[in-house]
């Protein structure tokens, strides 16, 4: 058997249906509850960069998303045994008990577990504290206001300490003073992180990081700032912030979402899953009123249950116990951070916070409605604003340009880096493009098949030893482009500027446009790199030149029969076969996953002109050729073929040169659930 009964056999339809799925989910954690139940710890087990015991107490206190929303409409269990639930709270909140969960340190991970248990607390208060002595009460007390006495990181950390702070005062009588000076702090620094549009960054925005990934939403800030609407409703201006910040942020946040469900993966903390979504299961829960396309609560519901659907096609996300693996569609160490130990997944189910609601609350009882883009608006048309949605947006705030197209649904991005020691910091932030049906593949060693640079540029000086992988891109802007549609046609499209310097003691620098085409040439979006201080090259002892690699989306190397792909010289689109093949100026892959390829637009310019006037700089036609990355390196398909293009830099002047590159990157995934797909290219950008 594979996946997990009660919900791989789900169909997300109604509250009794997320009832069973929570059940199911959180019922394997059962076997390895400490003997007092304050603890779990999964086995066979890994381990976090945190101690153990704070490892185990994630295991407790995430499963409390689901509980907590319970526990405020059900007063029964359905098997989930909600007093060994708080048995356990009592427990790891004593100190003379042996499962006490230990006093909090600075930069703790207790710190981020405190988070479900206040809201356990504020979305079932009676239920939580009845069942708890006196004493009880008072170590839950003392345990939890110790995040006030020591330091935090300056990011979606402070949130846990707001929350937690709404908690003791609502629940738990802690004096308001008492806590007021931390929250006026946290308050002003979250204020910090604001982009516009509703969007926040995970940090102040500067030259340390530059991150607006999940934890700007569904992960953290957006999701803890609707909670805060939903329980700290008599600090009203702040509420009201907060409840337009979530209107503007939902006019962008619902372009990661394809017509199927499924979510572009970016950014890091991959394995929290289905908690993508937790944004809209919070929505539903603060009641806002989100503008169009999303101002119905069945548009909502169909956003959350899609996705949550989506995750139920993917049975090997769960361990053969039921529990769940650490991964992303199927286990993969790869993809986690030193942060991840493994009852950290379990941060999936702040999407389920929705079971807050009672069943006969409007999010349940109305018809769910499908995505804004999808083709049923056509027979089922929804109250969204009378001119047609566009297929491309720019979210600035994250350096996104968001393509909603039928054939493929990926972003462009350009901008975001961190220079804080996330593991495949560069893959999960520095690639040109993700996408929700190829996702993107991260690192295993430091060979290019290992490194699995797919969407991104990598360039090697020492003819492959060693190579470098775009990152921390700078000089960031948006610029308009004008396509030629031919017949004197002309459309003007948004692209995204940046400028990566590959090497630090070297003058080299490439600026990239990411130029989307699809809605004129579908399928098909446009990179163009000027390669600036080639001349640099030639002052390096050794150097005899620079290979430049650029890379489409990785896609799965296997046939619809679950074979390797043969490689070939005739196009598997006109056979409509499964293949690689490889020509002149570009490589395309067919397989059971779609397809995917890349065309050179240079290959015929051999001698460029260097811009200052100096001697003739030489570079080779670029040669495409197929990169057969690693295994287990992409989020997705557990074996990925690259199709990419290598570009060969030689200077034989010291005179400032300059090169122009140009890519066309075409992709169009298997059909979808509600998207009419064609598999022939009719034509393609000129």
């Amino acid at each position: 058997m594979t996946g997990l009964g009660g919900f791989t056999d789900n169909p997300f339809i109604s509250r009794s249906d997320f009832l069973h799925a929570a059940v199911a989910l959180i019922k394997p954690l059962e076997p390895y509850k400490s003997a007092a139940g304050a603890r779990i710890k999964i086995r066979p087990s890994t381990v976090a960069a945190f101690d153990d015991v704070a490892a185990q107490l994630e295991g407790f206190s995430r499963p409390l998303w689901a509980i907590g929303a319970i526990l405020a409409n059900d007063s029964t269990s359905d098997g989930l045994g909600f007093d060994s639930w708080l048995r356990g709270l009592q427990a790891g909140v004593d100190p003379e008990d042996p499962d006490f969960w230990g006093d909090v340190g600075p930069f703790d991970q207790r710190m981020v577990e405190m988070e479900a248990i206040a809201f356990a607390l504020l979305a079932a208060p009676t239920a939580v504290t009845s069942i708890l002595t006196e004493t009880s009460k008072t170590n839950l007390q003392n345990w939890l206001v110790q995040i006030n006495h020591h330091a935090m990181p300056q990011n979606n950390w402070r949130w846990f300490r707001i929350l937690v702070n709404l908690a003791l005062s609502k629940v738990l009588g802690t004096p308001q003073i008492e806590l007021k000076q931390r929250t006026d702090e946290d308050f002003a620094l979250l204020d910090q992180f604001y982009l516009g549009e509703g969007w926040s960054s995970d940090g102040i925005w500067g030259d340390e990081r530059k991150q607006a990934d999940y934890y700007s939403g569904s992960f953290s800030i957006q999701f803890a700032q609707l909670l805060y609407v939903c329980f700290a409703e008599d600090d009203e201006e702040r509420v009201q912030k907060y409840r337009t910040q979530a209107q503007e942020f939902s006019t962008t946040f619902w372009r990661y979402f394809d017509v199927n469900g499924a979510a572009i993966p970016y950014g890091r903390s991959m394995t929290y899953r289905f908690a993508f979504a937790a944004f809209w299961a919070a929505a539903a829960l603060a009641n806002v009123q989100l503008p169009a396309p999303m101002n119905t609560p069945g548009v909502i519901k169909g956003m959350l249950l899609r996705h949550v659907r989506w995750w139920a096609k993917q049975p090997d996300i769960f361990n053969s116990d039921g529990t769940i693996n650490v991964g992303f569609t199927y286990p993969n160490m790869h993809l986690s951070e030193d942060y991840n130990s493994s009852q950290s997944v379990y941060w999936c189910l702040k999407s389920f916070v929705v079971l807050y609601l009672p069943e006969d609350h409007e999010f349940w009882t109305c018809q769910e409605e499908p995505h804004p883009l999808s083709t049923e608006h056509l027979e089922r048309p929804l109250k969204v604003q009378a001119q047609p949605l566009d297929l491309i947006q720019v979210n600035w705030a994250a350096r996104h340009i968001l393509c909603n197209a039928p054939e493929h649904h990926f972003l462009l991005s350009s901008g975001q880096m961190t220079t804080k020691s996330f593991k495949a910091r560069e893959a999960k932030y520095g690639k040109l493009a993700y996408s929700s049906a190829f996702a993107f593949s991260v690192p295993t060693g430091l060979e290019l098949h290992q490194l699995a640079p797919d969407s991104t540029l990598s360039i090697t000086l020492d003819d492959g030893d060693t190579w470098k992988v775009r990152w921390r891109p700078f000089n960031v802007r948006t610029e308009f482009v004008t396509l030629d549609l031919g017949y004197r046609v002309q459309a003007k499209v948004p692209s995204l500027v940046s400028v990566w310097k590959p090497f630090t003691h070297l003058a080299l620098e490439i600026e990239t446009a990411l130029i989307p085409a699809m809605e004129h040439f579908p399928g098909w979006h446009v990179r163009v790199h000027t390669i600036r201080g080639i001349e640099s090259l030639s002052k390096m002892p050794g150097c005899t030149g620079a290979q430049l690699v650029d890379a489409s989306f990785a896609i799965s190397a296997f046939t619809s029969a679950g074979r390797h792909l043969p490689e070939t010289r005739r196009s598997p689109l006109e056979e409509d076969y499964d293949a690689c093949c490889t020509e002149n100026s570009s490589i395309l892959i067919k397989s059971r996953a779609g397809t995917s390829g890349i065309v050179d637009l240079t290959h015929d310019s051999s001698d460029l002109n260097g811009d200052a006037g100096g001697d003739e700089m030489t570079t080779t036609s670029s040669e495409p050729f197929v990169i057969k990355a690693d295994p287990n390196t992409n989020l997705v398909s557990q074996r990925t073929f690259i199709p990419a293009l290598r570009t060969h830099l030689r200077a034989v002047s010291d005179e400032s040169t300059q090169a122009n590159i140009g890519v066309e990157v075409f992709t169009n995934p298997p059909s979808r659930s509600n998207v009419e797909q064609s598999t022939e290219i009719t034509s393609k950008p000129q």
